[in-house]
């Protein structure tokens, strides 16, 4: 069975890589981005199975812009988000119970960084059987 594909949005490098290589080595297909515009043209290449996406990028909204922006359309609305982000700790957001919020907060799923591997595995395999 092909595993899917994962396309992370996040513009820390390091993080990136450090869930590329958890993921791939569970055999997930991975690319990453670390803009909107970047996430857009991967998601134009390649359709991803489910996205990670971070809070803050290059503006402290660039996910709630990002996530709206994909819920709103028909293509990518089907698509699970996982926000997964360190941010609620500094705004002292309650992001947990704002996931799923149409309009202000429309991801599937949040987490708050550091998040261990086998946290993140689980949640990615129950959003994507859940689809």
């Amino acid at each position: 069975m092909e595993k899917a594909t994962v396309l992370i949005v996040d513009d820390d490098p390091d993080i990136t890589e450090a869930m590329t290589v958890i993921l791939e080595q569970k055999g997930y297909v991975v690319n990453s981005a670390g803009s909107i515009e970047q996430a857009m043209e991967s998601l134009q290449k390649q359709r991803s199975d489910i996205i990670i996406l971070d809070v803050m990028m290059d503006t402290p909204q660039d996910g709630f812009i990002l996530s709206r922006q994909l819920k709103q359309d028909e293509k990518y609305q089907n698509i699970p988000i996982l926000m997964l982000t360190s941010v609620q700790g500094k705004i002292g957001i309650d992001f947990k119970s704002a996931a799923g919020d149409e309009t202000w907060l429309p991801v599937d799923e949040y987490l708050a960084k550091p998040i261990k591997p086998d946290v993140l595995l689980k949640k990615i395999e129950s959003l994507i059987r859940k689809r």
